[in-house]
C-alpha cells in the first residue's frame, strides 16, 4: 500500500474522536455511550497498567470509576494514518478529578475502520505519576 491509499483525514478523524470520547468520559450520565465506540470481543483497553479485553470488561472498568467533576486540558492530538486503514492517536494533555490536584495524561488510541465508520481497537491511558521507589 502506497502513503497515497492512506485515509486522507485522518488528522480530522482523529481530533473528532478525541474531541467526542472525551465529552462522553467526562460526564459520568454520559459514560455509558462509551460502549458503543469499543468492540465487544476484540477491543483492548491498558488503563494505569490493568489490562481488559472486550467491552464488557472495559466498561466495568470505566463505571467503577467514582469521580464525578473532570477538568480536563487536551495540549495535543497526533494522529497517523496506519496501512490497514486505522488510525493511531495520541494524546497529551492535563487531569483534574473532583478536587485532586492536576496530572498530566496519556492516552493512545488506535481505531480501525468497518466500512465507514471506526471502533476503538486499543486504548492506553496513564497518569503522569512517577513513583520514585
Amino acid at each position: 500500500m502506497s502513503l497515497n491509499q492512506l485515509n486522507p483525514a485522518y488528522e480530522a478523524i482523529g481530533k473528532g474522536f478525541v474531541q467526542q470520547y472525551y465529552v462522553l468520559f467526562d460526564d459520568p450520565s454520559q459514560r455509558p455511550s462509551l460502549a458503543a465506540m469499543y468492540n465487544p470481543e476484540t477491543s483492548f483497553m491498558t488503563f494505569e497498567g490493568v489490562q481488559l479485553q472486550g467491552t464488557v470488561k472495559i466498561m466495568e472498568k470505566l463505571n467503577s470509576l467514582t469521580f464525578q467533576k473532570i477538568n480536563r486540558v487536551v495540549t495535543s492530538v497526533d494522529s497517523q494514518p496506519m496501512f490497514d486503514g486505522g488510525i493511531l492517536i495520541n494524546v497529551l494533555g492535563r487531569l483534574q478529578c473532583d478536587e485532586d490536584p492536576p496530572h498530566p495524561f496519556n492516552q493512545v488510541f488506535v481505531l480501525k475502520s468497518v466500512g465507514t465508520t471506526f471502533y476503538c481497537a486499543h486504548d492506553i491511558f496513564r497518569l503522569g505519576i512517577h513513583d520514585t521507589m
